[in-house]
């Protein structure tokens, strides 16, 4: 079980050698392809275990994962201009050839698996786990290039069929997504929070199927390719709500606090918790905790998000009657917002340190590095003060170096299927209030804030053409799973990724309000910091990034490029 559990841990090179060191190379698909290695339960139990590589958590060493990282949105502001993924049609690209290259291990022991000598059970259940991989990945595919080729077997050269012929429609290829996923949830049994479980597909499915069925939804022909299809919307949709169910109707529940799973030493525990990737100290670390408490500048909070938090009592910021005031106060020489804190959702609160921190005004956690944020805002929710001894100088090594932190990253949780649940029962016109209730109104009420009704008034904030309930749990979305790698795609299945246009939504390169700093090296407008002179715009061929020349040129331009590319 240790070997597994490390295996998952790393998922980039092996931390053991097994008995034939297999695995123990690089790339980690090249191995020796024969049928003593796919009859000997072990050694494909260590191989779908290196599968755990597919989530990114907190990153691995000095590379970032998806949480704080994932920084194109109207979110956060990066110190530097961050214009769109490409700009420019790429000669090759990570972006396709990795998930490939995860679709080609899967479709190793696919192809093996049916002349193995395993008994039936043990095959039944490695073959669930490689579907369920296969799918993640082509639902990464089809999220970032839409048509795509799908591939039931290894593809190893490029004169393969697949590679010459042309690109497969994205909705047949969701379709095929989903059989895996179905599959797995019957086939992979019951596991633990770092391993393969029914539970972690049926998360997998409960938000690739709420992805599915709002992208079906709101899609059009001009800027996706392919009109709305009210039909396939509603049957994802479905497909999310009763994967939810099943998950909500299980033994996991929320913890009593908001933020605990983004800073704990182990998750194994954490009742909320359906799969995690874990880490451990001086074995396997991540830097997310470093680049959020280090002198590197944070890619920091928006206006636009802080703007997005309701106030404690329950309304938005153009109708609340509660102090709106967001500027600081200096104390003991450093500017706070608690006051603005302690109005607002609870969320806010542990998003962010409660003083800000930006050129001339640096913030220190303690002992550690003096940080500040491209906006004044810096991050604190992945912060803790518990990795290494009691000191300050052990502190500051795994609080403060690259690759040194050890705290465990989620992957999936109960508050994701909360909201995928409820989303999904609004945009099909079901819901009941006891559907919000059991859902996101345990949310709100984590955060300090009203329940939610079926008819919340209207916030003229609203800008995407919804109804006052889905603008609302969309808020609660927002706020809940912010910084946490969700934003940018969210944005494209709503059909709203215009909304990353700087030039037409400036609160979105505009951080905290230093209006009462005299000093302040900053440029302000209207008092609020503004980060960043460049503007990104918005053009509709960003909806799908470009297929990269090198794909194309191997399928002998079978391949189509992407529109507007």
């Amino acid at each position: 079980m240790k070997k597994a559990y490390l295996l998952g841990l790393v998922g980039l090179a092996m931390v053991f050698a097994s008995c034939d060191d297999m695995l123990d190379v690089n790339p980690r698909d090249k191995f020796t392809n024969d049928p003593s290695f796919w009859n000997n339960a072990t050694q494909v139990e260590n191989y779908t275990n290196s599968m755990y590589g597919n989530f990114s958590g907190y990153g691995y060493s000095g590379a970032g994962g998806a949480f704080y990282f994932s920084s194109l949105t109207d979110d956060q502001v990066k110190p530097e201009f961050e214009n769109w993924t490409f700009t420019n049609v790429p000669n090759s690209s990570t972006s396709w050839s990795s998930p490939f290259t995860e679709i080609r291990r899967s479709n190793y022991l696919l192809d093996n698996m049916g002349s193995s000598t395993l008994a039936d059970a043990v095959k039944a259940k490695y073959t669930a786990i490689a579907r369920l991989c296969r799918a993640y990945n082509y639902f990464l595919l089809v999220q970032r290039y839409g048509d795509v080729q799908w591939q039931d077997h290894v593809v190893l050269t490029t004169s393969d069929d697949y590679v010459k012929g042309p690109r497969d429609d994205r909705d047949l290829v969701m379709d095929r997504v989903l059989e895996d996923l179905d599959y797995a949830i019957a086939n992979i049994g019951t596991g633990n929070k770092v391993s393969w479980s029914a539970n972690l597909a049926l998360a997998m499915k409960s938000e690739i199927c709420l992805y599915e069925g709002t992208y079906c939804k709101y899609r059009t022909q001009a800027e996706n390719g392919k009109a709305a299809d009210a039909t396939r919307a509603q049957k994802y949709l479905n497909e999310c709500v009763n994967a939810s169910q099943q998950l909500m109707g299980g033994s996991y529940s929320l913890t009593s606090n908001y933020g605990e799973i983004y800073n704990a030493l182990s998750l194994t525990g954490n009742s909320e918790v359906i799969f995690c990737r874990h880490y451990e100290k001086d074995v396997l670390g991540h830097s997310t905790v470093d680049y959020t408490s280090g002198s590197t500048a944070q890619r920091g909070i928006s206006k636009d998000a802080i703007d997005a938090f309701l106030f404690t009592d329950g309304l938005p910021l153009a109708t609340t009657s509660l102090d709106k005031s967001d500027a600081p106060e200096l104390v003991d020489g450093k500017y706070n917002i608690e006051k603005m804190l302690s109005v607002r959702d609870k969320r806010l609160g542990v998003l962010l340190d409660h003083t800000l921190a930006f050129k001339g005004y640096g913030n220190a956690r303690g002992s550690l590095a003096e940080m500040t944020s491209s906006t004044g805002y810096t991050i604190a929710k992945y912060y803790t003060d518990k990795m290494g001894d009691p000191s300050a100088t052990s502190q500051i090594y795994y609080c403060n170096n690259i690759g040194t932190g050890y705290t465990d990253a989620p992957v999936y949780w109960l508050a994701q299927i909360y909201l995928n649940y409820a989303e999904a029962k609004a945009e099909l016109g079901n819901i009941t209030q006891t559907d919000l209730d059991n859902s996101v109104n345990l949310l709100q009420a984590r955060a300090g804030l009203p329940a939610l009704n079926l008819n919340p008034a209207a916030d003229p904030a609203n800008n995407h053409g919804v109804s006052n309930l889905l603008w609302e749990i969309r808020r609660a979305r927002r706020c809940e799973l912010m910084t946490d790698g969700n934003r940018y795609w969210d944005l494209v299945r709503w059909h709203q990724l215009d909304k990353l246009d700087s030039s037409k939504y400036p609160n979105i390169n505009r951080g905290a309000n230093l209006s009462v700093v005299p000093d302040c090296q900053l440029t302000l407008e209207d008092g609020y910091v503004v980060p960043l002179t460049a503007t990104r715009s918005f053009e509709a061929k960003y909806y799908f990034y470009p297929i990269p020349t090198e794909q194309i040129e191997n399928s002998g331009k079978a391949t189509s490029q992407n529109n507007g590319w």
